[in-house]
């Protein structure tokens, strides 16, 4: 089990306009949630009036297809009832936090409204997000992505030369926080660091409120209508968690931080190990995230990657962004002081993808290993692990 989650995202100086801010943005997340039901609903309204429309001799043709949409109605009600859950238990989930409530938002003079489509697609993502990080069938997927980076945390500080529990892993974007809770597992200590307070909600809920193995069911694919080669696979029911997070040994260290990733970690020469799966492509500055991973290493410290580059601020109105290609972002991370110990071009893995359907998307990602210098001009340096030979690496 996680230890509470600790927000440091709230404004701790008095900024009054930016606790609104922070408070507005809980109540919107909480009201896309409790929307969910009502905007899928009207998806299945919307097929349905067109199958009316069709012609009488058509819709004898398909004497299957009103009772396949009540039955999408009947998984968006399941599917509500785990959001009501996860709702539920977003009251006082921040240990340090104590100024917001979800009850709170029926009464609000601010409440956002209305929600809009970019949030529900929000709480859809987060819900597939149960299936790539909890369920049996997103093992394929955490192999292929979470899979190199935990053998290599493994590698890098095997238990015959190190104390794991001394051992500080970070990993920021953690998400639902799957690849946290294993390296966690393994005797590390390890804290999951999350912005999006869609994905921290559903993180505080598995991480805490789940009792058993596969307690819950979902049904994460029933906002899509197309590309089924089976109308039962829109229905199809995923199982969660596939583990049971409470086992978590007591002797584990295991934390997760609400923030900024920028704003949350300025300490220097803190971490051990930083490990990003997914996560330097969110940034608006990717340089910014290169720097600061490089300042909060210890010396001797890995960063360990494995993504894409499909930056989430790329052409939104409003939102300051650069978009750098690898050869690139390679050259500024070697450019900050890192040295490549390993790296692999070519890494081929999905994100959050429905194994069934007859559109699949492939990223060809990046992984590698990069060391922060154990001997440095200036400043006294401490005692860093035992690195491993280098590697050459490939290109």
């Amino acid at each position: 089990m996680a230890q509470p989650i600790t927000e440091e995202a709230v404004p701790q100086n008095g900024d009054r306009n930016g606790e609104m801010q922070e408070r507005n943005h809980f109540f919107r997340v909480i009201s896309a949630f409790k929307s969910y039901k009502t905007f899928v609903n009207e998806r299945v309204s919307r097929a349905k009036k067109s199958f009316h429309s069709l012609p009488e001799h058509h819709q004898q043709l398909l004497p299957d297809y009103l009772p396949h949409l009540e039955n999408i109605r009947t998984c968006i009600d399941h599917n509500f009832e785990i959001i009501k859950l996860i709702v539920k238990h977003t009251d006082q989930m921040f240990e340090n936090s104590n100024q917001y409530s979800s009850s709170d938002c029926e009464n609000s003079g601010s409440f956002p409204k209305p929600v809009l489509t970019f949030d529900m697609d929000k709480v859809s993502t987060t819900l597939k997000q149960f299936v790539r990080d909890w369920s049996s069938e997103g093992r394929e997927e955490r192999d292929a992505c979470y899979g190199p980076i935990i053998e290599e945390i493994q590698r890098r500080f095997p238990s015959h030369k190190c104390n794991k529990s001394n051992i500080s892993v970070l990993v920021p974007g953690a998400g639902l926080g799957r690849l946290a809770y294993e390296i966690a597992n393994l005797g590390y200590t390890c804290q999951g660091n999350e912005f999006s307070l869609y994905m921290l909600f559903a993180s505080h809920f598995v991480l805490n409120k789940t009792p058993e193995v596969e307690t819950f069911t979902l049904y994460p694919w029933i906002s899509q209508f197309s590309n089924n080669k089976l109308m039962s696979n829109q229905i199809r029911p995923v199982r969660f968690p596939d583990v049971n997070p409470a086992l978590l040994p007591s002797s584990a260290s295991f934390s997760m931080v609400a923030g900024d990733f920028l704003e949350v970690y300025s300490e220097k020469e803190r971490w051990d190990c930083v490990a990003t799966s997914y996560f330097i492509d969110t940034a608006h500055n990717v340089l910014a995230y290169i720097e600061n991973i490089y300042k909060i290493l210890k010396p001797g410290g890995y960063w360990i990657n494995l993504g894409p580059l499909l930056y989430h601020f790329d052409n939104l109105p409003k939102e300051m962004s650069i978009e750098l290609g690898y050869d690139v972002i390679r050259r500024v991370i070697t450019d900050m002081g890192f040295e490549f110990l390993r790296e692999e071009p070519s890494v081929p893995s999905t994100y959050i993808q429905d194994r069934c359907s007859m559109l699949r998307y492939e990223y060809d990602c990046v992984f590698f290993v990069c060391q922060k210098p154990v001997h440095r001009l200036h400043d006294d340096i401490a005692e860093s692990p035992e690195s491993p030979p280098q590697e050459s690496h490939q290109s």
